[in-house]
């Protein structure tokens, strides 16, 4: 249960918290394997390699999404997963 302290300091159940932490890094797992998805598909519909700037994008939000997901679970191989797309 979510419980707003008097001095506006959100609590939060610890099996919740943990729950809600799960789901951020599932969330951000599931974002960068689309962004690779994405450049997979429009490399073979391209039959070349997305752009420089959509890689560049793509960079940007796999870097959001991978210390999203780094403050909730650190060291869960993310991050190493990732630059093995690369």
């Amino acid at each position: 249960m979510i419980i707003l302290h008097p001095f506006n300091i959100l609590y939060m159940d610890p099996e919740e918290r943990g729950m809600f932490e799960d789901l951020i890094w599932l969330n951000a797992v599931i974002a960068t394997e689309l962004i690779q998805i994405t450049e997979n598909t429009s490399a073979i519909l391209r039959k070349a390699p997305p752009p420089p700037s959509c890689l560049e994008d793509h960079r940007r939000l796999r870097n959001t999404a991978v210390a999203i997901a780094e403050r909730y679970r650190p060291g869960s191989g993310l991050k190493e997963h990732i630059t093995s797309h690369e």
